[in-house]
């Protein structure tokens, strides 16, 4: 492996866990309604564990309200009960085929343990891309140890990783913020 494949492979899962940390900060509630807070909710499905999406239709009815519209009739108790025991904290109400999810207001300390909460999400991301400049430091390394690249190639590399480390760290704290921020406003 070269090292500008071994750049171009340690950038790619950089971006990967940017993704995953996207992800990640999606299901984190905020005072807002948003549908994605529910992926993260499995219902039992004919012996199985399915995510609710594949078991029902997840849209917004307004700012603060989810509705659930389970594709089978009998799936709307089992739907109901799991949204009830997730960890949550939110009371779906059965209006025939259809489940409404209000969200309730969140409190100020609930808000404050919200944001810890995407902070601890944002440092889980940075240990990961600090892991991944490590191993691409350590693969460089060897290059130069097994006389493929010379040791001027090792501190280019070594700089230019640091680079694109530092672009992706700053990409995460920009995440975090926005999603603090997110969390704050009422």
């Amino acid at each position: 492996m070269s090292i500008a494949e071994i750049k171009k492979n340690t950038e790619a899962k950089m971006g990967q866990s940017i993704e995953a940390l996207k992800n990640n900060l999606s299901r984190i509630r905020t005072g807002r309604a948003n549908p994605a807070l529910l992926d993260a909710i499995h219902v039992e499905y004919y012996g199985s564990m399915v995510p609710l999406s594949q078991v029902a239709n997840v849209s917004l009815i307004d700012a603060r309200t989810i509705s659930v519209q389970p594709w089978e009739k009998n799936m709307a108790a089992k739907v109901e009960k799991a949204i009830r025991e997730s960890e949550l904290g939110l009371n779906p109400a059965a209006m025939g085929d259809l489940i409404r999810v209000p969200m309730p207001p969140m409190s100020e300390e609930r808000r404050k343990e919200m944001t810890k909460l995407a902070r601890h999400e944002g440092e889980n991301s940075k240990v990961a891309i600090r892991n991944l400049r490590r191993d691409a430091n350590e693969s460089v390394k060897k290059l130069v140890k097994d006389k493929e690249a010379s040791e001027d190639d090792q501190k280019r590399s070594e700089a230019d990783i640091q680079k694109i480390t530092d672009k992706h760290i700053a990409e995460i704290d920009v995440l975090v913020a926005a999603k603090e921020q997110d969390i704050m406003a009422v």
